[in-house]
Order: structure tokens, then C-alpha cells, then sequence
């Protein structure tokens, strides 16, 4: 057993700020299932929302956020991101974040869908890994932080296991995937940061490490989880037999781009006055509209009115990789699909990022924190884990430090190697085949009970074959995926009603009131059975 102040499972900008915010006074351990870099973090092109310039008002942003929001925002939860908005990131800047800059040297601010002023502060089209780099050397240099790449989380360990559920999360145990082997981590505060579900659908903007971690464990230990229905489908994703999943950033939409059909024909006037400018789910539903109707694989997105060197400086990284690909942005509409972006629902938390497991915190797209409602406003998300990560550091800081307790490693005495794991690679694809066909942008009843069908299907044969043989990454993820494809499924067919991301056909009217979809697990939150260990 390793004992930690504090046990961080994720690596992206959630994870790393609270890391590098507790470190000076906690020992802490950084867990992450590939690398520090690999996160959808890392992924994120367009930048931070905040209210940076003088033409721009904390009152704008919030009635922003809450627009796109479709009426299900939590208004305290809005306001108390978006007033901690320059505080985020003056302190990314004083990590030495390199924000691009205008030619007068000031910071240069893109206007994003949605937004009504130029508020996304941005290091060229590239911001996530600029971000992610600069905080990744100084995690690695930081001496309380132990870095465990190429690990992922199995469960929680709660105090149930030793007969004492009043004491919350105590742990997780860990998969070294490298040794092929079960860690055990004790900790006095563990912190979700494991991002989203996406690579539970065929098509996603995600990394392959998206996979609901943190959500399903949350669930599993008993935390209620929120709003799953809610996934955000980001429109332009690039559409190319030898790209997967690269994004399009929504900055070229705010930037001029225009949509047009194969034959060069704008289409989005006719669906939203605001145009290229309306909400994700607007253009992605229009997008998905207007591809069934003419059963074409995929719309242009068109930058070429623009200057070519304009175009290479402010997307230089977009041009570069369409580039490769044969497509010369400043010359060539750019071929777009939508595909599964952001998970707007997740673990429920408090305004202090706590669970409902004590000394359990989940930060970042895990989470449903109320900012989001049913429709993320772009560039909101950085912003957001910056913010309810700095407000779980001054939680546990205001905590007394937690002994270690001694916990019982992980039991493999009643299960062997896995015979035939073509199953594992079977269920996967499976599972984010239908979820594509039956749980996408556009729902119906039926469709979403023939999903859940599948998924009580899958879930019976996952569930023997974890209890029969080792672990393995894939096994861990799948089981984790097909936790996550059911709260999805439940929590869609319990809104009856279209709002936001959530449209079915069966339903199309908004209902006067807009209420959350909330989840209870039949377990109350103090832990749940592990097969290898059964009294956890």
C-alpha cells in the first residue's frame, strides 16, 4: 500500500492545477492512464472564456452561458465561475501560459458560437497544448508530486471496506498497466479529474482515454450522477478517411467560416438566424439535418474568403494537418461531420467540487457542477476546471490532515488470464455502434429502448467475464463504458421533453419548467462490491 495527502486521478488541466496548487503542502500522487499530455485537455483548440476586456461584462458572460444553457444552468454556479474568471487566468499566465498576442501586444480575444463578445483568451489554435505543456514541466519538476503514468483507476476504496463508511473514499486501487499489476493507493482526499464519456460513441473529437473513468466509479461508490443525456456533439469535426477525430475549432465559425452544402450552398440562415454563430447543438443538429435529407457523408466548412496569410497565423495547426491531407484551408472548403465532443452531465457536486462521498472530489468534465445546463457554451469548460479546481485545493486545505489507515490489497486468488479477448474488442465496438445509431444527435423512445436492451445484454456478459478473469486496461474501460452508455440512456429516456443537447422526436417541445435529471444509486454512498474483494 502507498499512502498520499492526496490522490489526483487524471492528468488533464483539472488534475495538474490541483496538483501543482495542493503540492507545496501535500504529498501527492498524479495518476494517469497514458502519459501527462494525453488528455482531451491537451485536444482543446479554441481557448478560456473570460471577462478580460473593458467592452465586456461579467453580466454578459453569465447571460451567455445561461442562454446556451436552454434554462437548465444553475445561476449560482454560473455566476461563481465566471466572476473567478480573470483570477483563472492571470494565474495561467503566471505559470507562463504563452497566450497569443494582437500587434499593440495586448492579449488577442476570439469571439466564439454563442458568445456575444470576443472573450476567449487563446494561444493561437492550439491552447490546450499550450496549457498542458506548460503546467506538465512543472508538475514534473515539483517534488511532492509523484507522477504515475500508465496507470488507471479500477475502483474506489471506501470506508465500508474496513467497517467504517463514515470515514468516505480512502483510495482507489490502481492498474499499473505496464507491470500488469494492482496497486493499492491509500489518501485522505481522492480527486476525480478523468474528463468524459465520448469514446463511448463511434464517432468522437475525444482521445481514446475518454472513456466515463471517473463518472462510473463515482456511481458505483454510490455518488448521484446528473444530466448524462446531455452530450454535446461538436459540429466540425474533420471528415477524412486518414484523420482521426482532429477538430475544427469552433474559432473558425467565429473567425467568418461559413457552412456550405457540396454544391457551395450556405444552409445555416435557414436554420438559426444567429447562423454559423448559433449554439453546438443548433448547427450540429443542422449539419445532421441536412446530411440525411441529401444523404451526403458530410458539409463544407469555408475559410477561403478570408486572407491566406490570416488564415495560417491565426490557424496554424489546423491548416498544417489539413495540409498534410491534401487540403489547402486558404484554397478548399474544409469537409466536416459532427462527432461526440463534451459530457455535459457527470458526477453532481457542490460549489467545493465535493461528492457525496466524503473526502471525495470530482473536478473538470466528470462532473455536473450546473454551469453547463443542457448545453455547454463554448470555452466555458477550461474555465470551468481551473475554477472548481481551485475551489477543492482550499476545501482540503482547510481540512486537518487524514492518518493513513491500512486497507487490504487487491485479491486475484479467484480468477485467471482471459482466454478469449476478442470479446472485450467485440462489446466495445458493439456498444459504441449502437449508441451512435440510437443515442446521437437526434432520439426517439424507441430507438433509446433498443439501446438500453443492448446495453443489459453487454452488461450481463462484461460482468462474467470481469468476475472470472484478471484485469486488463481494456476490460477496466469497457466495464466503465458500459456503466456509463446506461446513465446515458436512462437519463434520456427519463426527459421527456427536447432542451439543449437532448432532442428526440417523440418529444420535440420544451416543457415550461426545466428540472435536472438526477440519479440515485440503490446503494447509499459508502462503497460497492468488488469481485476481486469482496468486502469492499
Amino acid at each position: 500500500m502507498e499512502h498520499f495527502d492526496v490522490l489526483i486521478l487524471g492528468s488533464g488541466l483539472a488534475g495538474q492545477s490541483v496538483a501543482l496548487k495542493l503540492a507545496d503542502q501535500y504529498k501527492v500522487a498524479l495518476v494517469t492512464k497514458r502519459t501527462l499530455m494525453e488528455s482531451a485537455s491537451a485536444y482543446a483548440q479554441g481557448g478560456i472564456a473570460a471577462v478580460l476586456d473593458d467592452a465586456d461584462s461579467i453580466e454578459a458572460h453569465v447571460r451567455d452561458t445561461l442562454v446556451a444553457g436552454a434554462g437548465l444552468c444553475n445561476p449560482k454556479a454560473v455566476r461563481f465561475v465566471v466572476e473567478r474568471g480573470k483570477k483563472a487566468i492571470d494565474w495561467l499566465i503566471a505559470q507562463g501560459v504563452p497566450f497569443s498576442r494582437d500587434e499593440r501586444g495586448q492579449y488577442h480575444l476570439t469571439r466564439e458560437g454563442g458568445h456575444s463578445q470576443r472573450r476567449i483568451i487563446h494561444a493561437a489554435d492550439a491552447t490546450g497544448a499550450a496549457v498542458q505543456q506548460t503546467l506538465t514541466a512543472k508538475v514534473k519538476a515539483h517534488p511532492n508530486i509523484q507522477v504515475f503514468e500508465h496507470h488507471i483507476a479500477i475502483d474506489l476504496i471506501t470506508g465500508a471496506k474496513i467497517g467504517r463508511p463514515e470515514l468516505g473514499c480512502l483510495g482507489a486501487y490502481v492498474f499499473d498497466r505496464q507491470a500488469g499489476h494492482v496497486r493499492t493507493f491509500s489518501a485522505g482526499h481522492t480527486v476525480l479529474a478523468t474528463g468524459g464519456a465520448g469514446k463511448v460513441y463511434l464517432y468522437s473529437t475525444n482521445p481514446d482515454t475518454a472513456t466515463g473513468d471517473g463518472i462510473a466509479m463515482a456511481w458505483r461508490a454510490g455518488c448521484r450522477v446528473a444530466n448524462m443525456e446531455f452530450i454535446q456533439f461538436h459540429p466540425t469535426c474533420l471528415y477524412h478517411p486518414h484523420a482521426k477525430s482532429f477538430l475544427i475549432s469552433e474559432a473558425v465559425r467565429g473567425e467568418g467560416g461559413i457552412l456550405r452544402l457540396p454544391n457551395g450552398e450556405r444552409f445555416m440562415p435557414k436554420h438559426d438566424p444567429r447562423a454559423e454563430l448559433a449554439p453546438r447543438d443548433i448547427v450540429a443538429r443542422a449539419i445532421d439535418y441536412e446530411m440525411k435529407r441529401l444523404g451526403i457523408e458530410c458539409v463544407y466548412l469555408d475559410i477561403t474568403h478570408k486572407d491566406a496569410d490570416w488564415i495560417r497565423s491565426h490557424f496554424p495547426n489546423i491548416y498544417a494537418r489539413c495540409l498534410e491531407l491534401g487540403i489547402d484551408i486558404t484554397k478548399q472548403p474544409i469537409p466536416v461531420v459532427p462527432a461526440a465532443h463534451y459530457t455535459c452531465g457527470g458526477v453532481k457536486v457542490d460549489l467545493a467540487s465535493r461528492t457525496d462521498l466524503p473526502h471525495l472530489y470530482a473536478v473538470g468534465e466528470s462532473t455536473c457542477t450546473g454551469l453547463h445546463g443542457a448545453n455547454r457554451l463554448a470555452s466555458n469548460s477550461l474555465l470551468e476546471c481551473l475554477v472548481f479546481g481551485e475551489a477543492a485545493v482550499q476545501d482540503m486545505l482547510a481540512q486537518p490532515r487524514r492518518a493513513p489507515l491500512p486497507l487490504p490489497d487487491w485479491d486475484e486468488s479467484r480468477v485467471t488470464d482471459a482466454d478469449e479477448e476478442v470479446v472485450i474488442a467485440h462489446n466495445w465496438d458493439e456498444l459504441r455502434r449502437f449508441m451512435w445509431d440510437y443515442v446521437g444527435i437526434v432520439r426517439t423512445t424507441k430507438r433509446l429502448q433498443r439501446a438500453m436492451h443492448r446495453i443489459r445484454l453487454l452488461e450481463r456478459e462484461i460482468a462474467e467475464y470481469y468476475a472470472n478473469f484478471r484485469v486488463s486496461n481494456d476490460l477496466i474501460e469497457l466495464r466503465n463504458l458500459v456503466t456509463v452508455a446506461e446513465l446515458i440512456v436512462r437519463c434520456a429516456l427519463r426527459r421527456k421533453e427536447s432542451r439543449g443537447l437532448h432532442y428526440t422526436k417523440d418529444y420535440p417541445e420544451m416543457l415550461p419548467v426545466a428540472r435536472d435529471t438526477i440519479l440515485r444509486p440503490r446503494r447509499p454512498a459508502s462503497g460497492t462490491p468488488v469481485r476481486q474483494s469482496p468486502t469492499v
